[in-house]
């Protein structure tokens, strides 16, 4: 698949007329880069106008031993010719949990690794728990609020990870090692400060709403100019550079990051959830139901899960969405869309939708929705 889509993009390239040069390129002047070619040799060129888009790459944490251990990133996760006999998985995001879930469907046994006190820390704790409690369902350890301070061995062959969890030491051991704690910025080493490009103190590119770097005429998009980090901000990165060079209005200032997260089922979410909401001191209105009650769900014998909604206190506009079940970010989208719209609640809770689908449960959701309060 992945190879399929590489092969795209290359026909895409050469079908637009673009030219496309494979090698490793560094700045040395404003605009100009000198760049070593895969196939030896070079060269020397400028542009009018420069966009960088050098992307990011695993981080990897400086713990004592986990250089020498050649841990897996998710890239080497992905070219496994092997199922590993007990995988380690080092980090409780996003990446580390798709991983996880995956090779313990293969049938390795799997251990994770999360420095905070629970999975996903970011999303509600009702969340977390629920992914929590899927994962030991299906035979996965978790290792929560554990600080790794030594890893010995090496990934592949045999993996001795100490941890330090709630005050008490332990060492898990493991035949492979996975490390899934985070980007890092591809910005060292090509000489950015040549080119006026500025970063900021975490090394990302320095960025406006337009995605102008500090020197004129450079774009930055994608992960290297800071998050967030999904395929889909990059596409529309893509598009504010369009608008910005053909003087458009297009810009990164208020757009909706909807993100989903691709475990079984799926987690999604566009929008506040409650988390924010509380910290940001936005009042709402919840409205939660379980994913059996989209009857659809039961037709598939997957009911795991629930829907909930943030809905204003004021009026009817839905502030935020989250859902944890089967087909997540399909549903997602629909409540995404209204939101575009600045549709009120109501309009999805009175719409005739299709029985039985997964979005039939957006009625079920919006009709439990709490009456505006009188004051």
């Amino acid at each position: 698949m992945v190879d399929g889509l590489v092969q795209v993009h290359l026909d895409n390239y050469k079908s637009s007329g673009a030219e496309l040069i494979m090698g490793s390129a560094r700045f040395i002047a404003p605009r100009t880069l000198e760049v070593a070619l895969s196939d030896g040799g070079t060269i020397v060129v400028r542009g009018n106008k420069v966009v960088i888009g050098t992307g990011t790459r695993a981080t990897l944490p400086d713990i004592p031993g986990l250089a020498d251990a050649k841990p897996m990133t998710h890239i080497e996760a992905l070219e496994l010719d092997h199922i590993p006999e007990h995988l380690l998985v080092l980090g409780g995001g996003y990446v580390g949990l798709e991983l996880a879930q995956a090779i313990r469907r293969f049938g390795s046994k799997v251990t994770i690794v999360e420095h905070n006190v629970r999975l996903v820390q970011r999303e509600d704790k009702d969340v977390s728990e629920a992914i929590e409690q899927l994962f030991r369902d299906e035979g996965i350890d978790l290792a929560l609020c554990a600080h790794c301070t030594r890893i010995e061995g090496e990934s592949g062959k045999s993996v001795r990870l100490r941890i330090v969890s709630n005050g008490a030491e332990e060492v898990l051991e493991g035949t492979d090692l996975l490390v899934a704690t985070g980007r890092t910025p591809n910005t060292a080493g090509i000489d950015l400060e040549l080119a006026g490009v500025e970063l900021t103190d975490r090394g990302f590119i320095k960025v406006d709403e337009h995605l102008r770097t500090t020197a004129s005429d450079t774009w930055s998009v994608g992960d290297c100019k800071g998050g967030p980090f999904f395929t889909h901000i990059s596409f529309d990165d893509f598009r504010v550079v369009v608008s910005d060079m053909t003087g458009g209005h297009h810009v990164t200032t208020g757009r909706q990051v909807p993100n989903c997260m691709f475990t079984d089922p799926e987690l999604a979410r566009v929008g506040l959830n409650e988390t924010e909401a509380n910290v940001q001191g936005i009042p709402y209105r919840l409205a939660k139901v379980p994913m059996a009650a989209a009857l659809r769900t039961r037709t598939l014998s997957e009911t795991r899960g629930f829907m909930k909604a943030l809905i204003d206190t004021a009026s009817d506009r839905i502030l935020g969405f989250t859902v944890f079940g089967t087909g997540g970010g399909e549903i997602m989208g629909a409540v995404q869309i209204a939101m575009i719209a600045g549709l009120p609640y109501t309009t999805v809770r009175d719409a005739v939708i299709t029985h039985p689908t997964l979005l039939e449960g957006l009625i079920a959701l919006f009709s439990k929705v709490p009456p505006v309060s009188k004051q």
